[in-house]
């Protein structure tokens, strides 16, 4: 009910910029998406390897930093909603030419200018969410806005069956690009941010990187250990999960499908959940609880010896993890220099991403030396070791840092 208020007491210009930077978030996560449904298919298209292909993922990846820095800087000089627009358009149009690649060498490339595009989103449409929100509805606008990610992977898995089987790969990214329409709905409906403007007239702070890093680099560092602690905790958690179902436990491909969209189900429900207590518990507090409970569902997640336990444990844990998450839009927020508020979360966010981004293969190598007694890799031993090291590596993080609840932008 305190959620419906929240909700109930936000003008329309409040519920139209949150709706906007929830949906970019979400349509940039269905164009990242798409393409891990057809891994198989475009390393038939191209005639190279699997490997090859994921390959494109990882280079989306690493080039989101790059896109959080060129993006949030335009986003602090020139505000928020011009820059956001620019960037929904760049990484639409990378989306629809990917469909039409005559090869592999330029299927990369559109991949890596997507990843700057996916990169840029986030922190400008985190910033304009949050900075247009009452500071008593960042909590639950954290937790939703966090959740596109996860109903951007739901997007894409329902597009992917409706859409493949009768139009094929290329088709995909074709109606990927359709998130280029939200562009129209920002410049009729989205204002720009108010407390972008204020800070224009009262701070003066130079916004050249050199002397942000002078001033602010104990507060980067530890933004960017906190981001990466988090993204090894949602890589460990995810990444080769459907692998340790379909290898150690023996599901088929159908059975798999159901229990990821389950988990994905515990992740929008324990982002939002979370996200709106970390109101009234506190971001740092809200953060260490979902990790303590995620340790304590380690051996329901992983270990369970019957397949309805498992799928309780799965939805759980991934409640814990991205309720963990569903904090991270406001905390980031709320820790960034306002001069840098377009800037500072996403660049952190991305770079934490970055170096992540060798979270499953880092499993990978390790579950072929804790092998099971038949030989084969253990995943379970493996991704639970993994994941009760980041769960604590986390708490310590969050319990060392400081906490800016509430802060009047």
């Amino acid at each position: 009910m305190e959620a419906l208020r929240i909700y109930r007491s936000l003008n329309r210009e409040q519920r139209n910029t949150f709706i906007a930077c929830f949906l970019g978030w979400t349509l940039d996560a269905l164009d990242f998406f798409l393409l891990t449904f057809v891994v198989k298919d475009v390393s038939a298209e191209f005639s190279v390897s699997i490997v090859k292909v994921t390959f494109a993922i990882t280079l989306t990846l690493m080039m989101r930093p790059l896109g959080a820095l060129i993006f949030g800087l335009l986003g602090d000089r020139f505000g928020r909603r011009i820059p956001l627009m620019v960037d929904i358009i760049l990484y639409s149009l990378m989306e629809l030419l990917t469909a039409f690649s005559p090869n592999y060498t330029v299927f990369l490339i559109f991949r890596a200018l997507y990843g700057i595009g996916m990169g840029g989103e986030w922190g400008l449409g985190a910033s304009l969410a949050m900075e247009s929100l009452p500071a008593r509805a960042r909590g639950l606008g954290s937790g939703i806005l966090q959740q596109g990610y996860s109903f951007g992977f739901l997007l894409a898995a329902i597009i992917y069956w409706l859409v493949f089987p009768h139009f094929g790969w290329r088709a995909l990214f074709v109606v990927g690009a359709f998130p280029a329409l939200l562009v129209l709905y920002i410049r009729a409906h989205v204002p720009e941010s108010a407390v972008w403007k204020r800070q224009q007239q009262t701070i003066r702070e130079s916004l050249g990187l050199g002397r942000f890093i002078q001033k602010h680099w104990r507060l980067l560092i530890y933004a960017v250990l906190l981001m990466t602690a988090f993204n090894y905790m949602s890589h460990g958690t995810q990444d080769l999960y459907p692998t340790f179902l379909q290898k150690q436990r023996g599901l088929s491909v159908n059975q798999t499908a159901p229990i990821a969209i389950i988990y994905n189900l515990g992740a929008i429900c324990g982002g939002t959940l979370l996200g709106y207590f970390s109101q009234s518990w506190g971001r740092r507090r809200t953060i260490i609880i979902a990790a303590v409970l995620g340790i304590v569902l380690i051996p329901a997640w992983i270990f369970s010896p019957t397949l309805p336990l498992l799928i309780a444990g799965g939805f759980f844990m991934q409640f814990m993890v991205q309720g963990a998450w569903g904090v991270v839009p406001v905390h980031l927020n709320e820790l960034s220099p306002p001069a840098w508020r377009g800037t500072f979360p996403g660049v952190v966010y991305q770079l934490g991403n970055f170096f992540s981004a060798n979270a499953a293969m880092l499993q990978a190598k390790l579950a072929e030396h804790f092998v099971r007694p038949n030989g084969q890799p253990d995943y379970a031993l493996t991704m639970a070791c993994v994941t009760l090291a980041v769960f604590l590596i986390l708490i310590v993080l969050a319990a060392i840092g400081r906490e800016a609840r509430g802060v009047e932008f």
